[in-house]
């Protein structure tokens, strides 16, 4: 597994994750890009130390091609904000759904590999001892726009928990400890909300998968045809059929709506009780 790893300057979590994971190696010059983005490389993962700003980063993974370097993985370490200021140590899938007010390109989701998202999301988990912080997933949302499987790895909520050593360290090692893939069933969430309850919960206690997730709020005020839409390019980015509906989040007659829609487009549901438990995660 070959990655892209972004660390962007002006954000304080990125620069403290990614520099508290190559202090852990030995890394060596790759070059400067047009840019001046400089790119350092340990043979198997390289790092670009990005001038501008993560989420209008289009086809960055372009970039590393140019000095020899075909990423399978792209991973930005960031912040996230959130008005809350809750502890937060997250990890999202990215695209847009529809428009691309914060990077990306309208209507357009990045590939994602389930098993690595997910596994990300149980590696917090496992070595996350800080209490206060809450570990989860985070729906798809923002750009930048790739043609490399990416996702987006995160210290909120604010800046009192942006530049925390300790959370850096935890989101260090976790980049230290995931690149093998599973063979758990794969699937799109389907509802809720932003934070993701029930697909975090379900994706820590049982063998399963997530890709792109599709809350609520990208669903409610949108006709059949782009609900239909969205589920397929969903399914096509994670490289899935299979979708698991987030019920109690809605009311029944939605659905049974959004479950006639998915299944039109050749999506399949999965229920909980279909996923083995995990377990020693």
């Amino acid at each position: 597994m070959h990655r892209l790893l972004v660390r962007y300057e002006k954000d304080i979590a990125s620069v403290n994750m990614v520099d508290t994971y190559i202090a852990r190696g030995e890394w060596s010059e790759a070059g400067t890009d047009a840019d001046g983005c400089r790119y350092i490389t340990d043979g198997c993962d390289m790092v670009v130390y990005l001038q501008h700003h993560h989420i209008n980063a289009e086809h960055l993974d372009r970039k590393a091609v140019e000095f020899g370097f075909r990423p399978d993985m792209v991973v930005f370490p960031s912040v996230h904000s959130a008005k809350s200021g809750m502890p937060a140590l997250t990890v999202h899938p990215i695209g847009n759904y529809h428009d691309a007010q914060y990077g990306g390109e309208p209507g357009k989701l990045v590939r994602t590999v389930p098993s690595l998202l997910s596994d990300t999301l149980r590696s917090i988990r496992r070595n996350c001892t800080i209490e206060e912080y809450n570990v989860c997933f985070e729906v798809t949302h923002h750009g930048p726009y790739l043609e490399t499987p990416a996702y987006f790895l995160e210290i909120g909520s604010d800046a009192t928990c942006w530049g925390r050593k300790d959370a850096a360290e935890i989101q260090a090692t976790v980049l230290g400890e995931v690149r093998e893939t599973n063979d758990y069933p794969t699937v799109i969430g389907i509802g809720g909300g932003h934070y993701a309850p029930r697909f975090t919960e379900l994706a820590l206690s049982s063998k399963v998968n997530f890709g792109h997730m599709l809350p609520n709020y990208q669903l409610e005020g949108y006709d059949d045809e782009d609900i239909a839409r969205s589920v397929k390019a969903a399914m096509e980015a994670s490289g899935t059929r299979m979708a698991y509906l987030h019920r109690k989040s809605m009311k029944g007659a939605q659905a049974s709506r959004i479950t006639a829609i998915a299944e039109s487009v050749g999506c399949e549901f999965m229920k909980s009780e279909d996923f083995e438990p995990l377990t020693g995660n």
